[in-house]
């Protein structure tokens, strides 16, 4: 499916195509083994176009019908085809008014034109003429319409219909839109009108190359060779098989970055191809520059046939193109940003409402794509809705209806289906073992801690998805739940005397708990970290070649000590300043213990000069502060009445008086900038030292706190108890199609 894409068979282009005369013989066709396909495949009810089709797609079958039945009276061949056809489209012609139907582009100007060559040709079509003269008078007004707008886009779309406008044809104009292919927009249909019009080396060469390729039947569009296979890059990893597919993947990649580089017209003259081709590039590392997209530009896109039809595909891939912004002079994604979100969110109230079983998922692309920024998007989550939400029915319009078996495929979804139940297998057992975990340390005696081991483990689940990682989802979710009791025992369980004999034991590390705690929590405390420092430092050395106790142990410390500060600071009344607060409360937000200790069970050699970098520490230093940030602004009123001060309120304390509501704002544009500065991070390959897969796990929790905090406090959401079923729990159930 890599190697060959597969484009469905256009009646309706292939009838343009049997249309043109020989160069040499006008009397004859220039390719009669498109006209023979035409005699050898009318389906049994008379028309021509893909079997077993929509009752919806009736509109674009008479379109095609229409187009067959003029290239046989053309050449004045197959009576019997013609006659039934005709019948087609008397039978089914009330669906050309039905506005339910799924309407090919440019159909009012295109049918009318075919009906005014049908007389020409002197062929009776079994209409009334009440039928033909409000076709004539929805064309003229489409017409005249289009005329008063002086747009590039109305340009390109009159040229893009060429067949539909015929003799009265600027041809001049259209050739103006010729590619390098010798094709008009890639268009069989247009190709040839404009070649039966006026001889043209480019578009005889085109014709002949497609016909070469593809036999007596041509696709509706063609090249269409990046755009799918980067599309069956992006269907394999949204939902969840894409490490079955790294060979493949890299490949289509690799083979994009050479187009992009070279300045293919194939992803430079289409907008969705570019901007898809952009966001997966820049998604795996990829040198590419945002540039190319100021070609689609508000201004720009609607001035593209694109943009003048509305295209909400496109616009939907130049939306998710926007949100990969990770350099501070990305001004045209910002814009772009804007302006697609707009768009998408009229599209939405406009057609949600209406959209029927082919429309409804694309309706739910675009919902899913605005409710849930790429930032805060978790992958099981993202796995399972492209799941429930997946097309194997997938269907696109131009001038008519066309699919490709790489796009809707159904062995992908079986594939993912039995992905994600067996993952959920793996994750329940996991769960199991680590609430028993749970109790045999007793952390569920201590009455201050809240058990939000669900919660921590759902965190690993829906981020560190491979199986293969069982120690890195485990070690995520233990230091979770001990982040979690430490940082109540600090904030209300513990006394200064349990606070400080917890840090000294911790520092000592071998101690005799029964002698040296203070207090029962204290040993439970103690015990428990010390067993999973220890356990998880020993298990380090299967995967790094060496125990990593000493350094859990430092991360901890660094987290005990920056808790102390911040319980100090509480019970003498300090205010201390901005600078200080944060360079404490990166730290004391408690994702170190989280984060660092599990990248040495992800699967590359983290060195200490790697573990003692910048970057690896930049990376801790920019997804903390963004946390400490996300936090400060969601409980600061809860904190404020409790006495307690936080980034929000020292802003205000040390500011120029600034307003709550101001400070907000600043705080989410910092949140924003830092937030871009991690994806950079993340992204870079020249001169990184930490391992991408490794970085990637800051990104995850990244968006596990955006997630968290996207509405509300997520400790305390509804919302996290369905994503943690849907994660963990709640089978998949597809309907049949």
């Amino acid at each position: 499916m890599f190697d060959r894409i597969e484009l469905s068979v256009s009646s309706y282009d292939t009838a343009w195509v049997a249309m043109v005369p020989s160069p040499s013989s006008p009397q004859n066709p220039c390719f009669p083994g498109c006209l023979q396909w035409l005699l050898d495949n009318q389906l049994s009810d008379g028309s021509w176009g893909p079997p077993n089709r929509d009752p919806l797609l009736t509109k674009d079958s008479i379109s095609s019908t229409l187009a067959c039945v003029l290239a046989l009276r053309r050449w004045g061949v197959g009576e019997e085809q013609m006659s039934n056809g005709l019948q087609f489209i008397k039978s089914h012609f009330a669906s050309v008014s039905d506005e339910n139907q799924h309407t090919p582009v440019g159909f009012d100007i295109i049918f009318s034109g075919m009906i005014e060559y049908a007389k020409d040709l002197n062929l009776n079509l079994p209409l009334r003429s009440t039928d033909i003269e409000a076709l004539f008078h929805k064309r003229d007004l489409e017409l005249r319409s289009r005329n008063r707008e002086s747009s590039k886009g109305r340009e390109a779309y009159l040229a893009y219909v060429s067949e539909g406008i015929g003799k009265h044809q600027d041809w001049g104009m259209v050739m103006k839109y010729q590619r390098k292919n010798g094709s008009l927009f890639n268009s069989p249909s247009t190709t040839a009108a404009a070649l039966a019009h006026l001889q043209n080396d480019g578009c005889l060469c085109y014709l002949h190359a497609l016909l070469e390729k593809f036999g007596n039947a041509v696709p509706t569009i063609y090249p269409f060779h990046l755009y799918p296979r980067l599309f069956m890059v992006e269907t394999i990893e949204s939902l969840g098989i894409g490490e079955h597919f790294r060979k493949e993947i890299r490949s289509v990649l690799d083979e994009t970055y050479r187009c992009w580089l070279q300045g293919e017209e194939e992803i430079f003259l289409d907008p969705a191809t570019c901007a898809l081709a952009f966001r997966i590039l820049r998604a795996n590392g990829y040198e590419v520059s945002s540039e190319p997209l100021t070609g689609f530009a508000e201004e720009h896109f609607f001035s593209s046939l694109e943009g003048y039809l509305k295209d909400s595909g496109a616009v939907l891939e130049l939306f998710r193109a926007s949100e990969m912004i990770i350099y501070p002079d990305e001004q045209v994604l910002e814009k772009q940003n804007l302006w697609t979100s707009h768009f998408l969110k009229q599209e939405l109230s406009s057609s949600s409402k209406s959209a029927d079983k082919i429309k409804k998922y694309a309706v739910q692309k675009v919902k899913d794509a605005l409710e849930y920024p790429h930032y805060a998007s978790l992958q099981r989550l993202v796995y399972r809705r492209n799941i429930e939400s997946y097309d194997v029915d997938y269907l696109r319009m131009l001038k008519t209806s066309y699919c490709s078996s790489s796009i809707g495929n159904k062995n992908f979804l079986r594939l993912a289906v039995e992905e994600f139940d067996a993952c959920q297998s793996i994750y329940r057992q996991e769960l199991k073992q680590l609430e028993r975990w749970v109790q045999e340390n007793r952390l569920d005696k201590l009455k201050f801690a809240r058990q939000k081991l669900a919660y921590c483990y759902f965190s690993a689940a829906a981020t560190i998805c491979s199986p293969a990682l069982s120690d890195a989802r485990i070690s995520w979710a233990k230091n979770g739940v001990l982040t979690t009791v430490v940082d109540d025992f600090f904030d209300v369980g513990g006394s200064e005397d349990e606070l400080l004999n917890l840090i000294q034991l911790v520092e000592k590390h071998d101690v005799e708990t029964s002698i040296h705690c203070c207090s029962e929590q204290v040993e439970i405390l103690f015990s428990a970290l010390h067993s999973t420092i220890t356990e998880i430092g020993e298990k380090a050395i299967a995967w790094q070649g060496r125990n990593m106790t000493t350094h859990v142990t430092e991360i901890w410390l660094d987290l005990l000590r920056s808790m102390l500060q911040e319980a100090q600071w509480l019970k003498n009344n300090t205010v201390p300043t901005l600078d200080e607060y944060m360079r404490n409360g990166y730290v004391s937000f408690a994702l170190g213990p989280i984060i660092l200790p599990a990248l040495y069970f992800i699967g590359p050699s983290l060195s200490e000069d790697v573990v003692r970098s910048k970057e690896y520490n930049l990376l801790y230093k920019l997804v903390s502060t963004c946390g400490r940030l996300l936090n400060d602004i969601n409980s600061f009123k809860r904190e404020s009445m409790e006495g307690k001060l936080n980034a929000v309120s020292l802003h205000v304390i040390h500011g120029t008086g600034a307003v709550t509501e101001d400070v907000n704002k600043e705080m989410k544009h910092l949140i924003q900038d830092r937030r871009r500065e991690l994806l950079r991070l993340v992204l870079q390959e020249n001169g990184s030292v930490v391992p991408r897969a490794c970085k990637e796990l800051f990104w995850n929790m990244s968006k596990i706190l955006h997630f968290f905090y996207i509405k509300d406090d997520g400790f305390t959401s509804n919302d996290m108890i369905t994503a943690v079923n849907s994660v963990i729990y709640e089978p998949i159930f597809l309907d049949e199609h």
